[in-house]
């Protein structure tokens, strides 16, 4: 019986069979078109045969190779901790009265969150949390407190959403559990404290950066979901035109030199860098990364990470990465002087080294680097190039409306006064937020010898942006007006992320 591989397979519920009972003997119940079946896979055969004969219904049986019946038993433990959290909206209350929970209940499990069968709402609730938390593509989690009450906020794409209200009794509960899983001193609640965790979900381990501080009213925490290595997406998928993906490529072909991405925080600069150490990684290739934290965890390159208590700062870290013969130095963040005086040097002598900086413009960032003390025939030397890049909020095209453009508005932003745009509504699809997703833009500012005859004369950010503009360089404001123009993005995102910086 050849096995069937099929990974887009949904459970399916059968009458007066549990789906506890599924799980647990390994017969699951899907449809193959038009047809309910039972599944099982050839590992779990002898359980899944012996609950097959036990059934009252007979259901053609379907063998599935392993990867599509772990993808089907997943998607069964989310319908089943969907009930979970269904049927704790109910048990708020009851959450309150059970504050004398044992420290037996505390203790820490290491075992997959979705399997975990553990009773205390407590830890039932914290698993929840994450796990609503990864379904909903959330990248930070925010346990805040008030003087009566707490609510969780999620991050997503960006913007803080409100998941959920607590009674303030939960609250404290929850931030103990969470200090527990963390390594974190439950007893203390008057200093700030940092920690770490990792939590193993539908097969895949995530780590968790969590920090605490105590506010007014109590501790509130926020938890930073981190991704694996594997998670990184490829160079293609972030989203960049064509035009600006071949010139980087380009560059990332370079044996030495500095490449820069630039742009506020939270505009995915890291995931950027991380994207193109995956594009030079190679056997023969020694990577190392000075971070601050480190943020994606990968198994062939060696991580640093900063610990300014002992003394290891960007700097620190930097010399001694000089002396461990690397070829590739990517590093998190050229916060002074002295780290970008090593950068520099480090490109001059045969690295290539990846850095970023919280500069707006490609051009604000060769400025940028001269006042940090660099010369400017260093820079224009050492740089390779600067891409400032920033992540806009694509609209759902489930319901997104035309939208009146008004006057006023087409001249600031330099738009034809009648061009047709969008606007976000929201919807079931797009978590009522009337956005579906983000996607990179950037400018890209490339040292040619055009570049560099500029440096002689100027450093200055505006003769330089002007410059590049006539040069052909299609800058971050350039870009959102074609998105706002094409329906991408509204006119509130284009704003928000720097449409009028002119």
């Amino acid at each position: 019986m050849e096995a069937l591989h099929d990974i887009t397979l949904e459970p399916v519920e059968v009458e007066g069979i549990k789906n506890e009972l599924c799980i647990k003997n390994y017969l699951l119940f899907t449809k193959e078109g038009e047809e309910t079946v039972a599944a099982a896979t050839q590992k779990y055969l002898i359980e899944a045969s012996n609950f097959y004969t036990k059934l009252e219904t007979k259901l053609r049986l379907v063998l599935l190779d392993q990867e599509s019946f772990d993808r089907l038993y997943n998607r069964y433990l989310e319908l089943r901790t969907d009930r979970t959290i269904e049927s704790m909206q109910d048990e708020k209350e009851e959450l309150a009265e059970e504050e004398e929970l044992s420290l037996t209940d505390f203790l820490r499990t290491s075992s997959d969150i979705l399997t975990s069968e553990e009773s205390a709402p407590i830890i039932k609730f914290v698993n929840a949390l994450f796990y609503q938390a990864i379904k909903k593509r959330a990248s930070d989690i925010h346990i805040e407190v008030q003087e009566k009450r707490g609510e969780v906020r999620f991050r997503i794409d960006g913007m803080l959403v409100k998941n959920a209200d607590l009674d303030k009794k939960v609250v404290n509960l929850i931030i103990s559990r969470i200090k527990v899983i963390s390594n974190l001193d439950i007893s203390e609640k008057r200093i700030p404290q940092d920690g770490r965790t990792q939590i193993k979900i539908a097969g895949e381990t995530l780590d968790v950066r969590v920090s605490v501080l105590p506010t007014f009213y109590g501790e509130r925490v926020v938890m930073r979901l981190l991704m694996q290595s594997s998670q990184i997406p490829h160079i293609d998928e972030l989203g960049f035109n064509e035009e600006i993906m071949g010139d980087i490529k380009k560059l990332l072909r370079s044996s030495h030199g500095i490449i820069l991405v630039t742009g506020p925080t939270g505009s995915g600069k890291t995931t950027s860098l991380h994207s193109f150490l995956r594009e030079v990684e190679s056997p023969e290739k020694n990577i190392m990364t000075v971070e601050d934290p480190v943020e994606y965890k990968s198994d062939s390159i060696s991580q640093i990470q900063v610990n300014e208590k002992v003394g290891l700062t960007f700097a620190a870290a930097l010399r001694s990465i000089l002396r461990q013969d690397p070829d590739v130095i990517m590093i998190g963040e050229i916060r002074d002087e002295e780290t970008a005086a090593i950068a520099v040097r480090a490109a001059l002598t045969g690295h290539l080294v990846f850095s970023t900086l919280h500069t707006n413009s490609a051009a604000a960032t060769i400025s940028r680097l001269v006042d940090m003390g660099i010369e400017p025939f260093l820079v224009s030397s050492s740089l390779l190039g600067i891409l400032a890049q920033r992540l806009v909020r694509m609209l759902c095209n489930h319901c997104k409306e035309e939208d009146e453009l008004a006057e006023e508005f087409a001249k600031d932003y330099d738009l034809p006064s009648k061009s047709l745009i969008y606007k976000a509504v929201g919807c079931p699809k797009c978590n009522y937020t009337g956005y579906a997703g983000r996607r990179s833009i950037g400018e890209l500012l490339l040292m040619n010898e055009h570049v560099k005859d500029l440096l002689k004369t100027t450093t200055d950010e505006h003769t330089i942006k002007t410059e590049l503009e006539k040069q052909g360089l299609k800058t971050i404001p350039y870009q959102l007006r074609q998105m706002l123009l094409a329906g991408e993005t509204s006119l509130d995102e284009a704003i928000r992320i720097g449409l009028g910086h002119e």
